[in-house]
Order: structure tokens, then C-alpha cells, then sequence
């Protein structure tokens, strides 16, 4: 059984300059097709914009309030809200709350920096 706490698990920076805690891939259980991992945006930042060729993806807020920019189009986000990224759509999400921004990302097939392209130095 896979069972790990979001306070236990370790941080790192991904290529979009997200700190993420992976709670579940197959780099440490026995879930292959999808990961699930939780971000955190300080206030006033933003991730760099960028598209994943092969996953799609959910940010699912659970902390703060943010912009959402997908191909162009942008929306307010908050606690509750969930978002649908598909293959290939650019996008960045940018903290303009008075809190640290967290969210949980849901990935298929897992994240994998390789397929992160960054459209922003």
C-alpha cells in the first residue's frame, strides 16, 4: 500500500520554476499512468509559461487566489476551482493573492521535465 503525507514528502523546483511535492508517480509507487503532486507559487509570482507535448493536466486551487493564462485566454481562480490543461496549450498561472498560492496537479501520463517546453527565459 501507498500511502505519503503532503508534510513528509520532499520539495523540488520543476523546469517551470514550481515548487512541487510529488505525493504519487511511479518514481515512488505503484501508480504508472498519472501523477499527482502539490505546487506552491509565493505571492506575486508566476510560473513560467510553457506547454507539455504528451500530458494533460488538472490544477485543482486549494490555497490563494491566481490568474489563470491558457493559450492566450486569461481567468481569475480561487479555492475550489479546477482546471483542465490539455496536450500542447501554453500556460502560466500567476499568484495575485495575499497568501501562498497551492494546488494540486493531477498529470497523464506523469510529469516529466522532458516534456515541459518553456516559452519564457
Amino acid at each position: 500500500m501507498d500511502i505519503f503525507n503532503l508534510d513528509e514528502v520532499p520539495a523540488f523546483t520543476t523546469k517551470d520554476s514550481s515548487e512541487i511535492r510529488e505525493l504519487l508517480s511511479h518514481r515512488n509507487s505503484a501508480i504508472r499512468q498519472q501523477s499527482l503532486a502539490e505546487a506552491r507559487i509565493p505571492i506575486g509570482r508566476q510560473t513560467i509559461a510553457h506547454y507539455h507535448k504528451k500530458t494533460e493536466e488538472i490544477y485543482y486551487i486549494t490555497q490563494g487566489t491566481a490568474e489563470m493564462k491558457i493559450d492566450g485566454e486569461v481567468q481569475s481562480v480561487t479555492v475550489g476551482d479546477a482546471i483542465a490543461i490539455p496536450p500542447g496549450a501554453t500556460h502560466q498561472i500567476t499568484n495575485t493573492g495575499a497568501v501562498e498560492l497551492r494546488l494540486l496537479c493531477c498529470c497523464a501520463p506523469p510529469y516529466e521535465d522532458h516534456d515541459t517546453v518553456l516559452l519564457e527565459d
